[in-house]
């Protein structure tokens, strides 16, 4: 995958024309982005190593875009200008590549008129990058950044359903394999295994729960025991796009009473979440009838986390259903909606949490894996 073109060139440039729209009015001259991960989404391009690879880009006023890449040129990219620096030496990665790339952006920009007002990622961007500018007004282009990536274009919604069918295969190895005595680092082993094996490469990510009998954590050194509930919270990430879903499990295939009660009421949460989700409803909304519904009775065990979030190229992203914040689903939006109750009588609760796409009419459930607590 390294320096693969992994989205759509023209949906790329298309994106590149909302970006420029959106930075007119602020009067900026020039956009500079740093993050492997905005690279990608307006160049279509993303590095393995991203840890070890500094690639960056620019977008003029006019359009035109520079691709710095490492080592070599991409052979295709959503581009006008391509440049390369060399992140190794004799196959050593180097320590300053974020120097060496931001050096190769100052001779360009030496080349072009003085730029009055930048766009930069302010989290993003490290003084090698912003020094290059001097005197010129800089604003924040995250923000603006985070908004666009609201509405995933045709490239991007196939990505993110090859990650969320991955978990698909993921769910279906736990409950082949989930018994009592099984190691928990055994589990996680066979189910990267199938997510890799699914995805027919390797991946970005792959979740972060897969402890059992707890809300969750990474995978010990333990064995799994009988009356538990496998709370597997799985998001492999496929070409850098995160699915994010869950789904709980009984380990010995028997359920008590009282966790099939408590399965069927946060199951029962997304009937709530699927009448009411469409474009323009607050997500505040959304959480508070989610959040009476799953306390109304007390007994089943409580909830009081958040209900739900964006995904993306990030694993939480815009919009948030959550009080903390006001904002509103719109068309485009794909979140990873997660109710919940937990309990000590549970072993230790139940979650689970399915993936959806907005449309205008309302949600298209992306991850339509069972949710029950056992095979029967």
């Amino acid at each position: 995958m390294n320096g693969a073109l992994l989205l759509d060139p023209g949906l790329c440039r298309a994106r590149q024309g909302r970006l420029r729209a959106a930075l007119e009015r602020a009067g900026v001259d020039l956009v500079v982005v740093t993050s492997p991960e905005h690279v990608q989404y307006l160049t279509g391009h993303r590095w393995d190593y991203r840890w070890a690879r500094a690639p960056l880009a620019a977008l003029d006023a006019s359009g035109h875009v520079l691709l710095v890449c490492p080592d070599r040129e991409v052979e295709e990219a959503a581009a006008d200008e391509l440049r390369v620096y060399d992140s190794k030496r004799r196959s050593t990665l180097r320590l300053d590549q974020r120097e060496a790339s931001a050096a190769v952006l100052g001779d360009w920009l030496g080349t072009r008129p003085p730029v009055r007002r930048v766009a930069l990622e302010y989290s993003a961007c490290c003084p090698h990058v912003s020094r290059l500018f001097g005197t010129a007004d800089t604003v924040d282009v995250e923000p603006v950044l985070w908004t666009l990536r609201r509405r995933k274009d045709a490239d991007e919604l196939r990505l993110l359903r090859r990650a969320i069918d991955a978990t698909g295969a993921m769910y279906a190895t736990a409950r082949r394999l989930l018994r009592p005595g099984v190691n928990e680092l055994a589990v996680f082993s066979a189910l990267q295994t199938a997510a890799v094996e699914s995805c027919g490469e390797m991946l970005t990510d792959t979740g972060n729960d897969y402890a059992s009998g707890v809300r969750g954590g990474a995978p010990r050194d333990r064995r799994i025991e009988a009356g538990e509930l496998f709370i597997l919270d799985l998001g492999p990430a496929y070409r850098g796009y995160f699915s994010d879903n869950a789904r709980t499990i009984a380990v010995d295939g028997r359920p008590t009473a009282a966790q099939r009660a408590a399965c069927q009421r946060v199951a029962g949460a997304f009937s709530i979440v699927e009448r009411m989700g469409r474009p323009g409803v607050r997500c505040r909304d959304i959480y508070a009838a989610v959040h009476d519904w799953l306390n109304a009775e007390p007994e089943l065990g409580s909830w009081n986390s958040h209900l739900g979030h964006g995904i993306g190229l990030f694993v939480h992203e815009i919009p948030h259903l959550n009080p903390a914040w006001d904002e509103t689903l719109e068309e485009g939006d794909v979140v990873a909606v997660e109710p919940a109750l937990y309990g000590p009588e549970l072993r230790a609760g139940i979650r689970l949490e399915n993936d959806y796409l907005v449309t205008a009419s309302g949600l298209e459930s992306l991850s339509p894996f069972p949710l029950g607590l056992a095979d029967d």
